[in-house]
């Protein structure tokens, strides 16, 4: 396998962080579920997970850059001088200390074992903690701000019941332990991230923790006043529109908004009202509104 700070692209001076951020853009672009069928691009992320997986765990990173380990996490076998080593010692002690273990690292590992022997000798055991995977979930607003349990079928086939804290916001990333791709040598799999992406609602439209939404309003409601049902997140509910309210108009639901997730105190709905003049001409309303404007001059702009 190529020098993992190749594959991943940054120095060899680099941080735990930037090497997590790096392995993420990557991750999700060369994810084998955005290219399928292809398998340059599936080899090239099965590359970037094994490097992440050596560089983002501070131990084996450190006998990496050491030389104890190569980029695949295996063991390197250390260079010895072994014939110097044992003809300088005494004539009785000669050789005296050589075994087939210090032969085997001379001559190349088990390959001397396999030869002599017709089999491999069993190496030590690697564990390396399994590959994290990213995923994209679309979600609809209402499940956002109210929480949802969401079914994932996952790349490797297998389903997951996702949950969705109440409060979700767009772009969030949401972690699965133990979601990931399974580990070697019974090490843990990685996690799975999922990222939310949040389908805009045809009538509400979320500002931080609040909620606004338009709703249109009789003449006689906003001249008169009176009481109308507004949607929220919730349902319908009543509410009072004040005598001579205009098209502009906020009012305000306390506690029908999105929950903060930091304080878990929802947020405020603000219901912009709309005046909405009849859809067919009204000689009457016209005749009236004649008189009362002579009367009653004013301006607007």
């Amino acid at each position: 396998m190529r020098d993992p700070y190749e594959i991943l692209g940054v120095a060899k001076t680099a941080s735990a962080d930037e090497i997590k951020k790096v392995y993420r853009k990557l991750a999700k672009k060369l994810h084998p579920d955005l290219n399928p069928g292809n398998a340059r691009i599936e080899q090239q992320f099965k590359e970037l997970s094994a490097a992440y997986h050596l560089l983002s765990d501070p131990e084996r990173r450190r006998r990496f850059d050491a030389g104890e380990i190569d980029a695949t996490g295996a063991e390197r076998a250390q260079e010895r001088s072994y014939y110097r080593s044992y003809a300088d010692a005494d004539r009785g002690g000669k050789y005296s200390g050589f075994s087939f273990d210090d032969l085997a690292a001379a001559e190349g590992g088990d390959d001397l074992f396999a030869n002599l022997f017709g089999h491999r000798r069993q190496g030590p055991k690697v564990r390396m903690r399994g590959a994290d995977v990213t995923y994209t979930a679309e979600i609809d607003f209402l499940e956002a701000v109210l929480g949802a349990r969401k079914r994932l079928t996952l790349t490797d086939g297998k389903a997951i019941d996702l949950t969705v804290p109440a409060g979700t916001t767009e772009g969030q990333t949401l972690r699965l332990k133990g979601q990931g791709l399974p580990g070697f040598g019974n090490a843990p799999a990685g996690d799975a991230f999922v990222e939310i992406k949040v389908r805009p609602h045809p009538q509400f439209r979320r500002e931080g923790d609040d909620i606004t939404v338009e709703v249109p309003v009789t003449l006689q409601e906003a001249v008169l006043g009176g009481s109308i049902d507004v949607p929220t997140v919730d349902g319908r509910v009543s509410m009072t529109v004040p005598k001579g309210s205009n098209t502009g108009t906020r009012l305000r639901l306390k506690g029908k908004g999105v929950m903060n997730r930091r304080t878990h105190q929802r947020g405020d709905q603000y219901v912009v009202l709309k005046v909405v003049l009849p859809s067919q001409k009204d000689e009457k309303l016209a005749e009236m509104v004649e008189r009362w404007a002579k009367d009653n001059p004013y301006k607007v702009r």
